[in-house]
């Protein structure tokens, strides 16, 4: 028990200096290419690359407390970095995405009835699952691809997919900045914020389902 202990310590002591490694590292790299740098990553973060955006805005919120970088703009590149991932996504799954699953969808369980349903789901829910998901970590980079395979509009992807970047763009900002370069401190920060976005989409979700549960029954009652 005591050598799993000390193994479990070293490896969290590995990992929270791998940690504060990366973080250096993005911050040069952010600071060398400025806000080219933001968009680059956050492109890569909602696109094919999994990338967390948890070490790349922090470090840019923290260099624009210290003067070497403007905190709106580092908003804006990362909301820009996040729709234009979110968009390479989503016209892969519209150019490939369909005639692969028609091809080799019954080796995924995916039958042309469940392609059918999805794009359905998409056209009458996708802005609240769009939305939801930009504010989830690991959800947020594939939501696009679902989107593109059911032809979600375009517009209303667009304005969803930025208005959730947008609050999570800001926040990861907003704690770089208030934060600045103290890992640990940083860490049980996103930590946190990530359990208060998890439920805030819980809710969120929960209380679309309500509603769309009473709109339909309060239709059917004025239908009689």
């Amino acid at each position: 028990m005591a050598y799993l202990l000390a193994e479990l310590s070293g490896l969290i002591q590995w990992g929270m200096e791998t940690f504060h490694t990366l973080v250096a590292w993005l911050a040069s790299f952010v600071e060398a290419l400025g806000y080219l740098g933001v968009v680059a990553l956050m492109f890569l973060e909602s696109s094919f690359f999994p990338f967390p955006s948890e070490v790349v805005l922090p470090p840019a919120g923290y260099l624009a407390s210290k003067g070497q970088m403007n905190l709106a703009a580092v908003i804006l590149c990362g909301v820009a970095g996040s729709i234009s991932g979110a968009l390479f996504n989503y016209y892969i799954a519209i150019r490939w995405g369909r005639r692969f699953f028609e091809r080799f969808g019954k080796y995924f369980f995916v039958s042309p009835e469940a392609l059918d349903k999805s794009e359905a789901f998409f056209e009458k829910h996708g802005h609240i699952s769009t939305f939801t998901a930009r504010l989830l970590p690991v959800v947020r980079q594939y939501v696009s691809l679902p989107a593109g395979l059911s032809r979600m509009n375009l517009t209303k992807f667009c304005l969803y997919t930025g208005l959730g970047s947008a609050i999570w763009v800001t926040t990861l900002s907003l704690v770089g900045y208030c934060i600045g370069s103290e890992g640990e401190e940083m860490s049980s920060a996103l930590h946190k914020l990530t359990i208060c976005f998890v439920l805030l989409c819980a809710a969120l979700v929960i209380g679309y389902v309500v509603y769309n549960v009473r709109s339909k029954k309060s239709g059917r009652c004025g239908d009689k």
